[in-house]
């Protein structure tokens, strides 16, 4: 479904030039769940933000799919992120002028979908979340843990291809991090490929795979038994 060659990342300050990501080969195949893990500054958030279409000053190659990413320009990238990736932010990043239903709803809207359909999904969704009650609300009147429930929502109603993930259950209190983390499996069963970033033991239990990245190298890259039944 992925993959990356020879794929690097660099700032510049001045004459000085930091690495963050160095020659990262790497394969994601299709029904995969993925956990990136790493201390802070590895790359980990700059190889997601990559993977999320959301950097443009990466070199190298990236394949989604059939699709050489790295040929194409920002508007292309940007329709494909809407149509297959979705994206769930540390940071919730929600728009303050929508309500909870209306932040739902924004990945379908780049889609050819009846309006009464998207209205179905987003009460599907809003229902399955427990957070019915929390529609007409803006992100301001919300706590964090319910920013991060709209945010993951936001993220999964479209049935993404891609499932991508920046420290999913950070804000989340332990049962309520549970939950959505067996809710990814269940998405992962049902065919959604999904890439987390995190620092939780616990939540790398749920996937199949670590990738490890230190200084901006993959320093491992291990497929194991999922163990996410006996992390319930």
């Amino acid at each position: 479904m992925i993959e990356l060659k020879q794929v690097e990342r660099s700032y510049k300050a001045g004459y000085t030039e930091t690495w963050v990501l160095r020659r990262i080969g790497l394969t994601i195949r299709e029904g995969d769940f993925v956990t990136i893990m790493g201390p802070s500054g590895a790359g980990k958030s700059s190889l997601l933000n990559i993977l999320a279409l959301l950097d443009d000053g990466w070199k190298g190659e990236y394949w989604f799919g059939d699709v050489g990413v790295h040929a194409l320009n920002r508007k292309q990238r940007a329709d494909l992120a809407r149509q297959r990736i979705g994206m769930v932010f540390q940071s919730y990043h929600l728009l303050d002028d929508l309500t909870v239903a209306e932040n739902i709803d924004l990945p379908l809207s780049y889609k050819n979908l009846p309006s009464n359909e998207r209205q179905g999904m987003v009460a599907d969704i809003l229902d399955k979340f427990q957070i019915v009650a929390k529609k007409d609300l803006f992100p301001s009147q919300l706590s964090g843990g319910q920013q991060q429930l709209v945010g993951i929502a936001r993220a999964v109603v479209h049935a993404p291809a891609l499932l991508l993930a920046d420290e999913p259950t950070g804000n989340l209190h332990s049962t309520q991090g549970r939950e959505i983390m067996q809710m990814f499996c269940e998405l992962n069963r049902q065919g959604t490929t999904i890439v987390q970033v995190t620092h939780s033991q616990e939540n790398a239990r749920y996937g199949q795979r670590i990738v490890e990245l230190h200084d901006g190298w993959i320093t491992r890259d291990e497929s194991f038994q999922t163990a996410a039944t006996g992390a319930k």
